[in-house]
């Protein structure tokens, strides 16, 4: 099966670069090669290909924008951002308006064809030094939005012993405190997190990786 694939990049040496690269592979074909996004979107919306290799640096429509017209018009084509721009925010965008891929010019040429194979066949691709911007995004995310940062030390680990299914008195004793104070941990990390009964606090515990479900 033959991997159909446009694309879309107004400088002409580096989209003659990624058009060599990509018909060197037996099971590749490149369909179009524009140097206008919006010309890529309609090629897009018309032929539909498997893959589009769109720069995000176009004038007036720029690569990010055009992806997110081309997945809306045509979910099954998957597109790769070929971009000189490795910064978290251009990153970002291009996954967010639904870009599959996103490789960095200067790894190009011995990125793209496995950044096409991974596309094509349902997964994502990036290359290797954007790795550490998406996970630091997503490590910053978590963070910002983790329910257990309103939570201190203590009140956590009461919180992972009650939802193991221990007792006021076990608890107490395992922690070297007075039930009634456990008591008050309990209470307090309860009104912390707004849940008011145990089933409720054990099914937040598994969610949160507390506590594993068995």
């Amino acid at each position: 099966m033959t991997i159909k694939v446009l694309i879309a990049d107004d400088h002409d040496v580096v989209a003659e670069g990624l058009r060599f690269v990509v018909e060197a592979q037996p099971d590749m074909e490149v369909t179009a090669c524009v140097q206008d996004s919006r010309e890529a979107v309609r090629r897009s919306i018309e032929a539909c290909p498997d893959v589009v290799l769109i720069d995000h640096a176009m004038p007036e429509l720029n690569g990010t924008e055009a992806t997110r017209m081309i997945r809306s018009r045509c979910p099954n084509t998957r597109v790769i951002v070929v971009s000189m721009y490795s910064n978290q925010i251009h990153v970002l965008r291009a996954l967010q308006a639904g870009a599959n891929g996103y490789v960095v010019k200067k790894s190009a040429a011995k990125e793209i064809v496995v950044a096409i194979r991974a596309v094509h066949n349902g997964g994502r691709y990036l290359s290797a030094e954007l790795l550490d911007i998406v996970i630091d995004q997503v490590v910053r995310k978590v963070a910002a939005d983790d329910p257990l940062k309103r939570l201190s030390s203590r009140e956590r680990q009461v919180l992972q012993m009650l939802a193991e299914g221990h007792s006021t008195s076990a608890i107490a004793i395992a922690l070297t405190l007075s039930p009634k104070t456990v008591e008050t941990y309990r209470t307090r990390l309860m009104d912390k997190l707004e849940i008011h009964d145990l089933a409720h606090l054990i099914k937040f515990a598994v969610q949160q990786g507390i506590t594993p479900l068995d």
